[in-house]
C-alpha cells in the first residue's frame, strides 16, 4: 500500500506470538511473477516455474543391472539340476548393444547399463558363472528376470518428473537431464534492497574513532540473501538522517522487499519505524521474542519492508524466523515451520517468563550416540560470536522459566550443513 498509516496491531503494547507474527509475514506476500530460462548447469538453487513430465520412460530400455550374461528366463537351470553350458554368441555393453537375437540355450556376455538383447529376460551375474572358453557353465537357483532395469523403471512417459515451486537441487539437475532438458524455465530471482543505519558504523577496513564500530549486519543479511537465492542489492550504511534515511527507503522500494538494519527502536535517532509509518504502513512492530526487540514490519511502496534490529543476534535471528519464510514464499516456495526435535541440555539455561527465548547452542552427539544440546555461554543479542559458535536455537516458550541441567528442550537447527 501507498501513503501513511498504520495497523491497529501495530499500536503500543499490543505484542504478537512468535506463531502469529511468522503467519503474517507469510500471508502478506506472493510470489513473484515472471520467469527466464537458463542453462541446465546454472540452474541450481533455482525455483522451477512449471511442471515437468517426461516425455519417454526413462530408461527407455529393457538394460542390464549388474555385470553378467543374458539368457531367457525358459533355459535357467532348476534349483536341483545340474550345471549347464550355454554357448557365449556375443557380448553387450552400455553404448555398443549385441545386434543379434539370444536363441534357446544361448547366452551373451553383458556389462551394466548394457540393452538386454533380444530374446533375453534374465542375467545371471558374473561371480555366479564359470567361464571356459566359449562356454558359460551356470548352475541352478536363479530367478526369471533377475537382475534386469525394467523400461520406465526410474520415471515413465507422461509422468511429472518434477513439480512448479520446487528449489532445484543436484539429483533434480540428473532428473532434468535424463528427459532431455538442457534448460529450464525458471522463476525470476527476488530482489531486495538492503541497507544499515548508523553514524557510529564504519566499513571493515576503515578507521574507527572513539565510540565507532565496524559494520557486520549487512555482510550477516547479505550471506543470508545469498543462500536463499535472492538477488540482493546492498545500498550501504545510511547516517542517522532522517532524509537521508527517507530518501533511501523509497529507492531501496524500487525491489520486491526492503531490509533495514536498526533505526526501529524509539530512541532519538532512531528515525527507520517512524519514516515506515509516513511513507508507507506499518504492519506490527511488537512480538514476543528474544532476542528480536524491536521490529517493523510493513510495506513501502509495494515492496515489503522488515525493520531488523541492530543489535547482530537479533537481526539475524529475526531474519530466519520472519523474513526467511516470507522470502521463501515470495521466490514461489511454500515455506514449511523450520524441523525441531527434543534433545537433553547440558547445561542450566536462565530464562525469564514472557517471550518465546531462542537461545544459541551447539547441537551433538555424546560418546554414547545420544543427541544434546550444549548451550553457548554468551546469550547476549550483541554477541555475535554465539551464532558463529552455535548450529541451532535452544527454543525456550514464552512461559518457560529457568531449565535445570538435563532437561529436554526443542533444538531447532540452523546449520544448513545438520
Amino acid at each position: 500500500m501507498n501513503g501513511g498509516g498504520s495497523n491497529p496491531d501495530a499500536r503500543p503494547g499490543k505484542h504478537l506470538s512468535v506463531e502469529q507474527a511468522r503467519e503474517r509475514t507469510i500471508a502478506a506476500v506472493a510470489p513473484v511473477t515472471g520467469h527466464q530460462t537458463v542453462p541446465l548447469a546454472g540452474a541450481l538453487g533455482r525455483i522451477l516455474h512449471a511442471d515437468v513430465t517426461a516425455p519417454a520412460d526413462i530408461p527407455a530400455f529393457a538394460a542390464s543391472a549388474m555385470d553378467g550374461y543374458a539368457l531367457r528366463s525358459a533355459d535357467l537351470p532348476g534349483t536341483d539340476d545340474a550345471p549347464r553350458g550355454f554357448p557365449v554368441i556375443g557380448a553387450s555393453f552400455a553404448g555398443a548393444p549385441f545386434d543379434g537375437r539370444v536363441g534357446a540355450g544361448e547366452c551373451v556376455r553383458i556389462m551394466t547399463g548394457a540393452p538386454m538383447p533380444d530374446g533375453a529376460d534374465a542375467v545371471v551375474i558374473q561371480e555366479d558363472v564359470e567361464r571356459s572358453g566359449d562356454q558359460a557353465l551356470i548352475g541352478g537357483g536363479h530367478q526369471p528376470g533377475q537382475h534386469v532395469r525394467a523400461p520406465g523403471e526410474d520415471v515413465t512417459a507422461g509422468s511429472r518428473v518434477l513439480p512448479a515451486g520446487r528449489r532445484l537441487r543436484p539429483a533434480d539437475l540428473g532428473m532434468l537431464a535424463g528427459v532431455g532438458r538442457g534448460e529450464v524455465a525458471v522463476r525470476r530471482r527476488v530482489r531486495v534492497s538492503y541497507f544499515s543505519t548508523g553514524d557510529e558504523l564504519v566499513e571493515p577496513g576503515g578507521r574507527l574513532r572513539r565510540g565507532d564500530i565496524f559494520e557486520r549486519n549487512r555482510y550477516t543479511i547479505g550471506a543470508m540473501l545469498e543462500r536463499l537465492g535472492v538477488e540482493g542489492r546492498d545500498l550501504g550504511i545510511i547516517p542517522d538522517d532522517r532524509d537521508a534515511i527517507r530518501e533511501t527507503m523509497l529507492a531501496a522500494a524500487e525491489a520486491d522487499a526492503v531490509i533495514t538494519s536498526g533505526g526501529v527502536s524509539v530512541g532519538e535517532a532512531d528515525y527507520v519505524r517512524e519514516l515506515l509509518e509516513e511513507v508507507g504502513e506499518v504492519d506490527f512492530w511488537r512480538v514476543s521474542v528474544k532476542p528480536g526487540k524491536p521490529l517493523a514490519v510493513g510495506t513501502v511502496r509495494g515492496a515489503r519492508f522488515y525493520g531488523l534490529p541492530g543489535n547482530p543476534v537479533s537481526s539475524m535471528v529475526t531474519f530466519y524466523l520472519f523474513v526467511r519464510p516470507a522470502l521463501e514464499r515470495m521466490a514461489g516456495v511454500e515455506p514449511v515451520a523450520p524441523a525441531a526435535w527434543r534433545v537433553r541440555c547440558t547445561q542450566p539455561l536462565r530464562k525469564q517468563p514472557g517471550r518465546t527465548d531462542f537461545q544459541r547452542g551447539v547441537l551433538e552427539r555424546d560418546a554414547d550416540g545420544e543427541s544434546r544440546v550444549r548451550p553457548m555461554p554468551e546469550q547476549g543479542s550483541s554477541i555475535l560470536s554465539s551464532m558463529s559458535g552455535a548450529n541451532c536455537f535452544i527454543v525456550l516458550p514464552a512461559r518457560s522459566g529457568d531449565v535445570e541441567a538435563g532437561t529436554m528442550v526443542e533444538v531447532i537447527p540452523f546449520d544448513e550443513t545438520l
